[in-house]
């Protein structure tokens, strides 16, 4: 087998760049795809190429020609139907966050451990070369000694009727945004001494009960200093990774959205540099992760019990946010 036999769970936006053009690229088929409303997967289906359209989620895990599955549900939908996935013996490409909570996410990892499926979550700015040469940067003495790391997060508000307003559905600007900047920090520990901790943190509240904005700072062992910012209500988008060391800094200038913005600009003893590494998806390198891992066995740097790591540091932001009543607006 050459190929990924791809079923889609849902009809949302974020599948076309972040699963269908990729596929068209790599040469993968989508073979299947349900929604809560079959005329919008219809549509969905006509609209990308999708071979056929089912009646349920669970038709989708069930159906003998799919191969693997992409979730790009609701946030709050990602445990339950990674889990399905996995008891349905399908390895999962899951859009971020994978799971409300670590506690969540942990099943996910117990039960891809017993079953030997894997999950991967959608960080796919990871695979990007505007992140390999910040790491390569970090860690090959360019920048001296590291000092501090620092992730912002900014986009401007989703529409109304987004679910990323709805609680109930795991909204909010930390679960959309700071899972990105959270994990983007731990991204760094084995060159900071090892993984961050959360030390302090601040969430904007909306009147949806979801928050707007959120500010948290972090501690390495080794000394380095970590801090992530966010905002789903800023007035344009900024993502945001500088590293700062002892004899300079580098700044990617779109960690999220490298197809954009590709450029990394170091200053280093004063000599000033900046860099185009190639404004092809992050998306596309992470499906070709993903399916060499599927068809050929390469490891991948994300896994199961990466998510619950991940979901710890979230777990973690907002029980220290519980604490304090300082808010800031964006």
């Amino acid at each position: 087998m050459s190929v990924l036999r791809i079923g889609i769970l849902g009809a949302s936006r974020i599948a076309e760049q972040a699963l269908v053009e990729p596929a068209r690229i790599l040469g993968h088929r989508l073979v299947a795809c349900a929604a809560r409303d079959r005329t919008r997967a219809e549509s969905f289906a006509e609209k990308h190429g999708v071979e056929r359209v089912l009646d349920s989620y669970q038709d989708v895990l069930d159906d003998p020609e799919v191969d693997v599955v992409y979730n790009p549900l609701a946030n709050a939908m990602h445990a339950p139907w990674n889990l399905a996935s996995v008891r349905a013996g399908k390895p999962v490409l899951t859009e971020k966050p994978s799971a409300s909570t670590a506690s969540e996410a942990d099943r996910v990892r117990q039960a891809a451990a017993r079953a030997g499926v894997p999950v991967m979550e959608g960080f796919h700015y990871l695979f990007h070369p505007v992140t390999e040469h910040l790491q390569q940067l970090a860690s090959d003495g360019t920048l001296g000694d590291l000092l501090r790391i620092e992730t912002i997060t900014h986009m401007p508000a989703p529409a109304e009727d987004d679910p990323r307003w709805r609680p109930e559905l795991a909204g909010g600007a930390l679960m959309d945004l700071g899972c990105y900047g959270l994990h983007s920090q731990r991204l760094f520990g084995s060159m900071a001494g090892g993984r961050p901790s959360v030390t302090a943190a601040r969430l904007t509240p909306h009147p949806s009960g979801v928050d707007t904005a959120f500010d948290v700072d972090l501690a390495f062992p080794g000394g380095v200093t970590g801090s992530v910012t966010g905002s789903m209500t800023a007035p344009e988008y900024d993502f945001r990774i500088k590293i700062t060391g002892t004899r300079g800094e580098a700044l990617a200038h779109n960690f999220i959205k490298p197809n954009e913005d590709d450029r990394v600009t170091t200053i280093v003893n004063g000599d000033r540099r900046t860099e185009n590494l190639g404004r092809r998806s992050s998306y596309t390198y992470q499906l070709e992760a993903f399916a060499d891992h599927i068809l050929h066995g390469a490891s991948i740097p994300l896994d199961a019990e990466d998510a619950v790591q991940n979901m710890e540091m979230i777990d973690r932001v907002v029980e220290l946010a519980s604490r304090t009543d300082i808010t800031r607006t964006r």
